[in-house]
């Protein structure tokens, strides 16, 4: 029963990291009117989120090794509840954009911590349940963020998409305090410090380029700066970790073709899901005038077919294997 409860409470940490992700979209243009700022400025309250998620959480999921990963992702939990309280309450941007950030260091350190508990929680036997299950619900609080976004804009107020992460947060944290190991056994190996700089830099400037390119312009020197100096620190940092004795990522693990094209596959099904909710959702609100609820129904048919599709998949690998079922999802 124990591993059960620590199962639920890694579930809902993925789920609130990613429900954050994209449960801002629909609700901007709310959010520009209530804050009465400009609507690009205001795009860095969303963004804040995806560039620090995207530089930090490799460099803190190593952090988290050494200094004890149930700790860590407690105190990761904390952040996160400080950081959705500072956006519910804000009636500035400035503190908007704080506690956004706050959100995102929070999500860096549980995101991946909770895959990595929740898996070692198991045996063999169980392992695959546990990853179908935590990956499901990744998938799923993505889609249903627009529509979370969308419902509770509109019959409350967008603070409660802030509001609603504190209640769950504080749930899953009472289970990891009643569940977890805090007496650990650390790994004693040092920290790379070159290698964690190097990928944050290399991950900020392509991370950032992505975001500001439609705005700054694809071709200004701004964004070939940024895409040249990723590119570099990128270089350096294959270098330093194929060298390095403690490396951040061990570079051999792209030697097995099953990893390297596991690693593929979710990054081109996550850019799918990407278009599907964030830029669907602002599409309907922004382009096609529609209210925020209509824009969260639109999406809804999206979420379902995540729903069922995503428990059958994991039924049908094991039958047809997982050749089969990739290909048939990506056609």
């Amino acid at each position: 029963m124990k591993k059960v409860f620590v199962i639920i409470a890694m579930s809902i940490g993925i789920f609130l990291c990613m429900l954050d992700t994209t449960v801002m979209n629909v609700a901007l243009p709310t959010i520009q009117t209530s804050l009465n700022v400009k609507l690009n400025n205001l795009s860095w309250a969303l963004n804040i989120y995806t560039i620090l998620f995207a530089t930090l959480t490799i460099p803190l999921g190593k952090i988290a090794e050494r200094l004890g990963i149930n700790k860590t992702y407690i105190s990761g939990l904390i952040i996160f509840i400080v950081g959705s309280t500072f956006s519910a309450l804000s009636n500035t941007l400035p503190i908007l954009i704080l506690g956004r950030a706050l959100q995102s260091i929070g999500a860096a350190i549980v995101f991946p911590l909770s895959m990595s508990i929740g898996i070692a929680s198991t045996d063999l036997t169980t392992r695959k349940k546990v990853i179908a299950i935590l990956g499901i619900t990744q998938g799923l609080a993505a889609a249903l963020g627009p529509v979370i976004g969308g419902v509770l804009t509109q019959f409350l107020s967008w603070r409660w998409i802030f509001i609603i992460n504190i209640p769950l947060s504080i749930i899953s944290l009472f289970i990891c305090l009643s569940t977890l190991e805090l007496q650990e056994n650390p790994k004693k190996e040092p920290i790379d410090f070159y290698g964690s700089s190097l990928s944050m830099l290399s991950l900020f400037a392509l991370t950032l380029s992505l975001v500001q390119g439609r705005i700054w312009g694809w071709v200004s020197v701004r964004i070939i700066s940024l895409l040249t100096f990723f590119t570099i620190t990128l270089i350096l940092f294959i270098i330093h970790e194929n060298k390095t004795k403690y490396p951040m990522i061990p570079l051999e693990l792209f030697k097995n073709r099953e990893f390297t094209g596991s690693a593929i596959t979710i990054v081109l099904s996550n850019l799918f899901l990407v278009a599907v909710t964030v830029v669907l959702p602002t599409y309907f609100v922004k382009i096609q005038n529609k209210t925020e609820l209509e824009a969260a129904l639109l999406i809804t048919p999206i979420t379902g077919m995540i729903f069922i599709f995503s428990p059958l998949a994991a039924i049908l690998i094991d039958k047809l294997g997982s050749r089969a079922v990739i290909a048939t999802g990506f056609l």
